[in-house]
């Protein structure tokens, strides 16, 4: 497994750049370059399950690790979904479990670094180094135009 890091410049409060990231209506646009109509349920507590959901079910099942609102967040991803449900831990998913993906915002004097890692398995490296920008592009437009 590889750690990809990825950051970008947001002239935007720590605040506005976490909603952006987080709130449901446009989470669902800045990941929308990785799967368009992608949304996530979770109550967003620390400790808590969260899913990553594709529009017909498919997606994963994760853990919210750690969470410093407008600071830092980190997911452990533990499995997959089928049909809007945890399906037992297969082979192929024992490659990639406990897999972490953090993003971080760190305050500059007049903008906001976001920091982003994820752990990724190596038939999925040059998906993520092409589309995770696109999609901190559009998180960082979002949170200019606010």
């Amino acid at each position: 497994m590889e750690t990809l890091q990825f950051n970008i410049t947001i002239n935007a409060s720590k605040e506005v750049i976490w909603e952006i990231l987080w709130n449901d209506e446009t989470y669902k646009k800045w990941t929308g370059v990785f799967c368009e109509g992608s949304s996530v349920k979770t109550s967003w507590n620390e400790g808590d399950k969260i899913y990553f959901l594709s529009p017909n079910g498919e997606g994963m099942n994760s853990i919210i690790e750690v969470k410093i609102p407008y600071e830092y967040i980190a997911f452990k991803h533990i499995g997959e979904l089928k049909n809007f449900e945890e399906i037992p831990i297969n082979d192929a998913v024992k490659e990639w479990s406990g897999a972490m993906e953090t993003y971080r915002l760190i305050p500059k004097e007049n903008s906001i670094d976001l920091e982003v890692k994820i752990d990724v398995i190596e038939k999925y490296v040059d998906y993520f180094k092409e589309s995770f920008p696109k999609g901190l592009e559009v998180v960082k437009q979002l949170s200019e135009e606010k």
